[in-house]
């Protein structure tokens, strides 16, 4: 009978005979050690429950999938508010269930279209919404009473929220039968994303005056999703995503309830948001801790309600996991990550198309990514099971070990006072951006696999077509509307909306409700901006780069030792360490390239100058000069590339220094290469690249033109 069941010694024995004595045993980036084999020992103990039973462990419904399945809610928007309202209508025609509004960074950042810093910024990364008008547009056709509408906006969360209500009501929806989601997350802003306007304590003040105005009008619309996916995006390990997503979320309701409102009242309009990556089992784990941390929290946070216990969340695909190289396999990546959003229990999901590493999706694509969930919805028989992978050895025994580990964190927290404190204290924002550097180093070494990458590159690549919108056509069309608008208005009863507004956020009035009579009146979005920043002030940061994690990845590595002597014989010939800054233009908050950079030529021996967020390309030819650079570092993520880079190189030439080089990185299409080249750019760097590779060019570029010994068989 032994020969039918063997132990687990003689399995092991098995094992390291077929290995010749390889340790199988896997260390994640988040220090978790996976065994090749796990068995009923590593579960004993643990109680998955049933799911639509607490803690909700596999799944806050009793039917799951095989009820109902997730929600289909593919994130959009680009350019005019016409061209996305088309985009939406043939998503739903061709099987999409709910929309998810992108905004352009102009609109993020609560600037009006017309405002000379957004120039480059217009209608690039998604939608521009300046005025009531384009909010009304942009569903226009689309009956807000029937559909559920997700809409990704933070810094401008009152303008866009109240533009969104009054289109309602002018398409004849009471704001109580609107239902959807408004992201209004603004601790991750802080943390990662940086597309703030005010700074924090005005920011929580909003989201609180959001969660009243919500809860006693518009019952069927979640008030905030708190994010996580912007974490991870930003190079947080799925340990640090899931536990400061968390801790975000009883941040946000003790603010709640510290504004006087009943925890049970609004907790259930709360909603979440992550990201899934391709670490697939990981990622399904999270998912179910997730539910389970929530739970926790909720009830030590004294919820009643099962309802306000219950975590429901939203999941995107990963962008940062799509690669420019040899783009056709995010096909596949985006089917295996959303494959794991299901198997985890999401309740919507949005698939990233195979060409967003570069650009926007064109419908073709957008095509591929929509019906990726279709097929598995309809084809595969994945959803007829609910929680199938509930009872798996290796997925509970990583669950349990993902709520063990997120609740040390989450008892740091709030051992410091809460969230807003640690956010505050930057220990989150730097745990995160290390664990960013060393996973970049692990990929520049080969460690971690990226296919199509670092090992089987394509010997050439084939451009694909993408979708260019065309920044300075939109901003123009942008600004008549908004002439338009301002003209046809009652101008005495719109500055009178606007100065009731200020006077609010001096006093205690709920700002949403103020704003919601501004978009009445017509006034625009970055009206209504201003009108509150005039009493909150506008926030600003420059990044703080971490030091030796991408460097102390390398040891003696042979090519990076060549690269530090040539920082050393520059260094001698020029008296002084080569200097570069790294900038940040447009409005694009977005700073882990930029971050990872500074980091990594730091570690080489460059004196880094870290340029603040959101300059214009005139601030960062003053930084440059003033700094006396060597290279400009152009960090470009939002498609702002062919304004504003051209730009920079012209003020530096108009003063004189078009020695200074400058080079350019980030989200930039082969297709815009030559451009920026003709424009002056002496080196780009697309997305995945090895940043040994870059600093040897920039190195080159400053006179230094000996490769470090071994790097074309690296290259190879």
């Amino acid at each position: 009978m032994s020969d039918d069941k063997p132990d687990l010694a003689r399995w092991e024995a098995a094992a390291a005979k077929e290995v010749k004595g390889k340790d199988l045993t896997w260390n994640t980036p988040e220090g978790i050690a996976v065994k090749p084999l796990y068995t009923a020992a590593d579960v004993a103990g643990i109680d998955p429950g049933l799911p639509g039973f607490a803690p909700f462990t596999r799944g806050v419904r009793a039917s799951m999938y095989a009820g109902r399945p997730w929600t289909i809610r593919q994130y959009a928007g680009f350019s005019t508010a016409e061209e996305s309202n088309a985009f939406y209508h043939r998503n739903l025609k061709a099987g999409q269930k709910g929309l998810s509004v992108a905004f352009d960074l102009a609109t993020h950042r609560g600037y009006d279209s017309d405002h000379p810093r957004v120039t480059g910024d217009v209608g690039k990364a998604g939608v521009a919404i300046d005025t009531i008008d384009d909010m009304k547009i942009l569903f226009d056709g689309i009956p807000l009473d029937q559909m559920s509408v997700s809409m990704t906006m933070n810094g401008a969360v009152i303008p866009v929220l109240a533009f969104f209500i009054v289109a309602g009501e002018e398409q004849g929806v009471p704001m109580a039968q609107l239902d959807g989601t408004i992201q209004n997350d603004i601790l991750k802003e802080f943390m990662v994303r940086n597309t703030y306007i005010y700074p924090p304590e005005p920011s929580m003040r909003i989201i609180s005056d959001i969660f009243a105005f919500t809860s006693q009008n518009m019952p069927k619309f979640n008030s905030i999703s708190i994010s996580g996916y912007h974490m991870q995006e930003a190079g947080a390990t799925q340990v640090q995503e899931l536990a400061f997503t968390i801790a975000d979320g009883m941040e946000y309701v003790k603010y709640g309830v510290a504004s006087g409102l009943d925890i049970d009242k609004f907790a259930g309009r709360l909603s979440f948001f992550f990201a899934i990556g391709m670490n697939f089992f990981m990622e399904i784990a999270k998912l179910r801790a997730a539910r389970v941390l929530w739970h926790r929290v909720m009830t030590k946070l004294g919820a009643r309600d099962e309802r306000s216990k219950m975590l429901r969340t939203h999941c995107q695909t990963s962008g940062v996991s799509l690669t420019e190289q040899d783009p056709y396999n995010n096909v596949m990546r985006t089917t295996i990550e959303a494959m794991a959003a299901m198997l985890g229990g999401t309740q919507s999901l949005h698939t990233n198309a195979l060409d967003e590493a570069i650009a926007l999706p064109t419908d073709f694509s957008a095509r591929i990514a929509r019906n990726t969930q279709i097929v598995i919805q309809e084809e595969t028989g994945m959803t007829k099971v609910v929680d199938p992978l509930g009872g798996s050895y290796y997925v509970e025994s990583l669950t349990q070990e993902l709520v063990d580990r997120a609740w040390e964190i989450i008892e740091k927290v709030e051992a410091e006072g809460g969230m807003a404190k640690a956010v505050a204290a930057g220990w989150p924002k730097a745990m995160i951006e290390e664990a960013s550097a060393a996973k970049a180093a692990r990929i520049d070494r080969g460690e971690e696999i990226i296919v199509g990458v670092n090992k089987y590159r394509l010997a050439n690549e084939e451009e694909i077509d993408i979708l260019d919108v065309d920044n300075h056509a939109v901003r123009e069309a942008q600004i008549r509307r908004i002439q338009a608008v301002k003209a046809g208005r009652d101008e005495a009863k719109c500055q009178a909306a606007l100065a009731a507004l200020t006077e609010g956020a001096r006093g205690g009035a709920n700002l949403l409700a103020l704003a919601v009579d501004c978009a009445r009146a017509r006034a625009t979005l970055g009206e209504i901006s201003a009108a509150m920043e005039a009493v909150f002030g506008r926030f600003g940061t420059t990044p703080t780069p971490v030091r030796g994690v991408y460097g102390g990845a390398y040891g003696d590595d042979r090519r990076w030792s060549g690269l530090v002597e040539g920082v050393e014989t520059i260094t001698r010939r020029k008296g002084r360490k080569p200097r570069m800054l790294v900038a940040k233009m447009g409005q694009d908050g977005h700073d882990r390239g930029a971050n990872l950079v500074s980091s990594a030529f730091g570690d080489l021996g460059f004196e880094v100058v870290a340029g603040p967020l959101f300059q214009t390309p005139k601030e960062a030819a003053e930084l440059a000069l003033k700094a006396d650079v060597d290279v400009v570092g152009a960090s470009s993520l939002a498609a702002g590339h062919k304004t504003l880079i051209p730009e920079l190189i012209q003020h530096l030439k108009d003063a004189g220094r078009g020695d200074i080089k400058v080079v350019a990185g980030g989200v930039i299409p082969a297709q815009d290469y030559q451009f920026l080249r003709d424009a002056g750019v002496q080196g780009i760097f697309g997305p995945g690249t090895n940043l040994v590779h870059a600093a040897t060019e920039v190195l080159r570029l400053l006179g230094h033109n000996q490769p470090p010994e071994g790097f074309e068989e690296a290259a190879e």
